[in-house]
């Protein structure tokens, strides 16, 4: 696989064609001297459990992986916290106000967006909601359901970091 800075052809600070490797994470440019450092950009994964301790699962209206289970979540904005982002995306796509949100754990992924693959890491959080009379599936959610966590399948998950949470919360519940 192609590193991802080898898809960067110009500077983007000077627009230079001389932008080339300086090394395993970075471009330079030969003309300005800018260095640019390919990072991982942050995303969330929230775990909404019910009463009957089940696991609310989203599927997929779009590409990637469209059709498959997911888990609301979504990219962390700029001047965004990682706890502002998991509330955030947890009411775009669910309606749900989370009352009460904590840090469980990290993973890295690469998303392919748009053709290109983004490399994340993908913080995740277990978000109390409260009440589930709000809930509706909106933005990039087909539809919502609460699944037995016992039972959930990492296979039926299109994300590669998803079905690894759902591979490490089924040996927690």
């Amino acid at each position: 696989m192609a590193h991802p800075l080898a898809q960067f052809k110009f500077c983007p600070k000077c627009g230079s064609n001389r932008f080339v490797e300086n090394n395993f994470k970075s471009n330079r440019c030969e003309d300005c001297g800018f260095v640019y450092y390919f990072n991982s950009c942050a995303s969330t994964i929230a775990l909404i459990i019910n009463e009957q301790n089940e696991l609310l699962v989203a599927t997929r209206a779009h590409e990637p992986a469209k059709g498959t289970y997911d888990l609301p979540g979504g990219f962390v904005d700029m001047y965004e916290s990682g706890e502002e982002a998991v509330i955030r995306e947890v009411k775009e796509e669910t309606n749900l106000d989370v009352r009460d949100v904590r840090y469980l754990f990290s993973l890295t992924n690469i998303y392919n967006y748009s053709g290109f693959d983004v490399h994340t890491l993908d913080l995740v959080y277990r978000c109390d909601v409260g009440a589930y009379d709000a809930l509706k599936a909106e933005d990039d959610v087909a539809r919502l359901e609460f699944k037995e966590i016992a039972q959930l399948n990492p296979d039926d998950f299109g994300l590669f970091s998803v079905k690894e949470v759902i591979k490490r919360i089924k040996e927690t519940f």
